[in-house]
């Protein structure tokens, strides 16, 4: 018997006793539909925390400040050391907590540590507005933008060696502002309005490079070096202050460094008492909440899907059993041994197949149509999350995976049916 004519008798065998193969591939169903599903949840949500990652700044940076000094009222107020820099922050951590300010010294012993390839203080600005066509919006800009990955849904990323101002406008202030679209927007020339330290109003012009979505993690919209230069000055009212204190500085690093590199770096940046901090540190422990949530759920349709396999196994041998003669006669014909255990194997990877291709394609298409309706109404305050999000590469592993134990499954009955006697199978009532 060929190859083909296997497989389909294999197809037909497989639909001999209708309902009890119909529960079999239902069973299977049931868990291929959650795997289905459980894998797009994590696709989705992965996608959206990376998404959400870019707006926190490159894998290859450090966000530094000066360390901690942790006081509290029992302790009494501390000394004014002239030597060092003002604090720029009391509000970050416990009460009491106070963050000195990162100096031009502080910024060349960063530089200067083995590992760091360039170190760049953050300058934060405060626009008052952003106008186009006339219309004025209050407005702010997120001070490491030049270092983040916008979530882009029109346009280009900030070119941070561009001499000209860029912005990156967040898709909440497209309609307002009076555009047609993401598209349209991108290209425009905006005012952007600032007050200097003296009272002073002074704009700024800006190109739209691109469109992003608003980012739960880094608030405003992105500006390149150029606009934040220029904005800056234009804060300053003129006045010649050369800026020697910065909150905040990002210090970059070479991204072929291994993790256990980078943690010497962030120890060596700690024992000169600077804090360092990468996106892992940020949202390392996020991500491992929602690997473990998504692996508790495929649990259950791994569950599922063992449960399915003995169904196949019960179903299989009960084929074996009814079909003892028709082995025999098989046997007696000439077919081998081999291609009657290729047979029932090939019949349990039809329902295999059956099953996982049909729970897959229900759970496409219920979970798109679900997705779709969340997007707009439950999680319509989470811009760019698309909850279920349905790989081909993974709907196909799912499909592949039930058909791989449901081949497993079939080897016990398989065993069997090849190692029949013909003779004794013949003579069987």
């Amino acid at each position: 018997m060929r190859a083909k004519d296997l497989v389909a008798t294999a197809i037909s065998n497989t639909f001999r006793s209708k309902l009890r193969t119909t529960l079999t591939v239902l069973a299977i169903f049931v868990g291929a539909f959650t795997l289905t599903l459980t894998n797009a949840v994590g696709a989705g949500v992965t996608q959206y925390v990376d998404a959400q990652v870019g707006a926190l700044g490159s894998p290859d940076v450090f966000i530094v400040t000066q360390a901690s000094d942790a006081t509290t009222a029992g302790d009494g107020p501390v000394k004014y050391d002239s030597n060092s820099s003002a604090s720029v922050s009391s509000q970050q951590g416990p009460p009491g907590t106070t963050t000195k300010a990162l100096t031009d010294s502080d910024l060349t012993t960063i530089g200067e540590i083995p590992g760091i390839t360039s170190v760049d203080p953050i300058r934060a600005v405060q626009p008052d507005y952003i106008e186009y066509a006339g219309s004025q919006y209050e407005f702010s800009i997120n001070a490491t933008s030049a270092v983040t990955t916008a979530n882009l849904t029109a346009g280009a990323q900030l070119d941070g060696s561009a001499s000209e101002a860029q912005l990156v406008l967040p898709d909440t202030f497209v309609t307002p502002l009076g555009f047609a679209s993401a598209d349209d927007a991108v290209g425009a020339s905006v005012s952007i309005g600032i007050t200097d330290i003296l009272g002073a109003k002074h704009t700024v012009n800006a190109t739209v490079v691109g469109v992003s979505l608003e980012s739960l993690l880094a608030a405003g919209a992105g500006a390149n070096d150029a606009l934040i230069a220029e904005l800056a000055d234009a804060q300053s009212g003129g006045i010649d202050t050369a800026v020697t204190s910065y909150g905040v500085a990002v210090a970059h690093f070479d991204p072929a460094l291994s993790a256990d590199a980078v943690t010497a770096l962030k120890a060596e940046l700690a024992t000169q008492n600077y804090t360092a901090s990468t996106i892992e540190d940020q949202l390392g422990a996020v991500q491992t909440v929602i690997n473990g949530i998504v692996g508790v759920l495929n649990a259950f349709a791994v569950i599922a899907l063992i449960a399915a396999a003995f169904g196949i196994i019960n179903t299989l041998l009960m084929s074996v059993q009814e079909r003892t003669r028709e082995i025999g006669l098989m046997k007696a014909m000439g077919m081998s041994g081999g291609k009657v255990y290729t047979l029932f194997s090939l019949e349990a990877i039809v329902i295999g197949f059956l099953g996982s291709a049909i729970g897959a394609g229900v759970a496409i298409g219920l979970g798109s149509a679900l997705s779709a309706v969340l997007s707009q109404g439950l999680l319509s305050g989470l811009p760019g999350l698309n909850i279920l999000l349905f790989e081909p590469a993974s709907v196909a592993f799912v499909i592949l995976l039930v058909m791989l134990i449901a081949f497993l499954s079939g080897t016990l009955p398989a065993q069997r049916a090849a190692k029949q006697n013909p003779i004794e199978s013949l003579r069987y009532e």
